[in-house]
């Protein structure tokens, strides 16, 4: 017999519980408990187990199990690759997310074209357009292949049976928040929905060794609708990042079971499609204006790869009683931490001054590697003087004022002197056991004074403040 029980779930985190609550316990959102129905049998079963319930296998030694290394398919898109971490992995499954319009379904259907175009088989499963809305995106992407199938469906049972039929290398379902599965009663989109068919996704995967990339929605918090459950089910999580009117658009790899993570791709949207950006930092610097106080140019690494972007400070006398603070790309806690140092170790007055910190190109930043060009960029808007426009600014600030090492400084100095670059300041204790590229001078410091004298010079001894308005 069975009978059917209410329950209502929270549809940001979950949380399940047997009476609506207006505030959910778990994430503290507000109106977000929905009531869902589920099937309980009542009869149950006594007894023994059977053998045939119990799976035949059985532990083995971890020296005893043949590994064999897998190919990787390519998806001919070089970005894409990196991020993935040289290429897709067989069987496994990969969610990304994005704002609405930013271009999530533009790259994976040029991912399904591209693998397309090498004669291999992929499914398109669109739940949000029709198969004529999917055909006048590929006509304007230039996508006509054979190989590549387009099936318009939500029911997942039916999705598992056109895959087993058509047998591809590589599933795209679009999206995640619109199939749905029939033994569950809650409409698509809901909690129990989406953590259900993640899961026979999953099986689908792993059992056929098909390669699956699900489109996930967001929140207007950014964070991918559903239950957190679901990023730790996939195999990796990838963030489609940019601002809508702009036409750069990051990739970033936030999970990653085969490769790195906070890796990062950047593409460039055309009428054509995404087209891959291969020198970023060209891009993120180019319209860079020299001789402009409160800039500094910073060499960050991004996974395996070395960017160099902009940032820029504005600091002005408040008006209202608390100075204001604000940051984009940067933590606004550690513009907070940075500010107190410079006012404390160096003797710039701050307290009463408003700070206004980008780093342009839309990047967001979050390695200590750049906290020295953040002092930097800050002392220069005070003191209404620019930094030398060759110079490139690397290191971690401690509390006390000194600059800590940072990590792979050959590689940061090489891009620079790529890009043109004539001089970078890096830590003292990074300098030693590599040599400098031709062309470029190495300088090391040991404090954020050493520093702001190298940039901007004019220092002033004592405990007066340095830079005067």
């Amino acid at each position: 017999m069975v009978k059917r029980k209410t329950k209502y779930v929270c549809q940001e985190c979950g949380y399940e519980s047997t009476k609506w609550m207006g505030k959910c316990p778990g994430c503290q959102s507000w109106n977000s408990m929905v009531e869902e129905f589920e099937a309980v049998s009542t009869t149950k079963k006594r007894g023994f187990v059977t053998s045939a319930t119990i799976s035949s296998s059985k532990p083995q030694p971890i020296t005893k199990i043949e590994h064999q290394l897998e190919e990787r398919y390519d998806t001919h898109i070089r970005e894409l690759n990196r991020v993935l971490g040289g290429g897709v992995v067989p069987g496994s499954l990969v969610l990304v997310g994005g704002d609405p319009g930013i271009g999530k379904s533009t790259l994976l259907l040029q991912v399904s074209g591209e693998i397309a175009k090498h004669k291999k088989r992929v499914l398109y499963i669109s739940g949000e357009e029709s198969l004529k809305q999917t055909k006048l995106r590929a006509d304007r992407l230039n996508i006509t292949y054979d190989e590549l199938f387009v099936l318009a469906e939500t029911d997942v049972e039916h999705i598992e049976k056109m895959i087993e039929e058509i047998q591809p290398i590589l599933v795209v379902i679009d999206s995640i928040q619109t199939v749905y599965l029939d033994a569950i009663s809650s409409a698509p989109g809901s909690v129990s929905q989406v953590r259900e068919c993640t899961a026979a996704f999953m099986r689908i995967a792993k059992t056929s060794g098909i390669a699956i990339f699900i489109v996930g929605h967001v929140t207007k918090q950014g964070a991918i609708a559903g239950p957190r459950l679901l990023e730790h089910m996939v195999d990796s999580v990838l963030y489609f990042e940019g601002e809508r009117h702009h036409t750069y658009r990051i990739l970033r790899a936030v999970k990653n079971r085969f490769g790195s993570t906070n890796e990062i791709g950047i593409f460039e949207m055309k009428e054509v499609g995404l087209e891959e950006v291969l020198n970023p930092s060209e891009i993120f610097l180019e319209e860079r204006s020299a001789g402009s106080a409160g800039s500094a140019v910073v060499a960050s690494l991004e996974g395996t790869r070395t960017v160099l972007v902009e940032i820029q400070a504005l600091i002005s006398p408040t008006s209202f009683g608390n100075p204001r603070r604000m940051a984009t790309g940067i933590d606004h806690n550690r513009i907070s931490l940075l500010m107190a140092v410079l006012e404390k170790r160096v003797g710039l007055l701050l307290q009463n001054q408003d700070a206004y910190i980008k780093v342009a190109g839309g990047v967001k930043l979050d390695e200590p590697s750049i906290d020295l060009a953040i002092a930097v960029a800050i002392a220069s808007s005070f003191r209404d003087s620019p930094t030398p426009p060759t110079d490139v600014i690397i290191g971690e600030v401690g509390l006390t004022g000194e600059i800590r090492r940072v990590s792979r400084i050959e590689q940061r100095v090489i891009e620079a002197a790529k890009l043109g670059f004539k001089r970078v300041i890096v830590p003292e204790n990074s300098i030693g056991g590599w040599t400098a590229p031709k062309g470029i001078e190495v300088v090391g410091v040991n404090s954020v004074n050493d520093a702001l004298e190298v940039t901007l010079g004019g220092m002033m001894s004592g405990s007066a403040p340095r830079f005067e308005l």
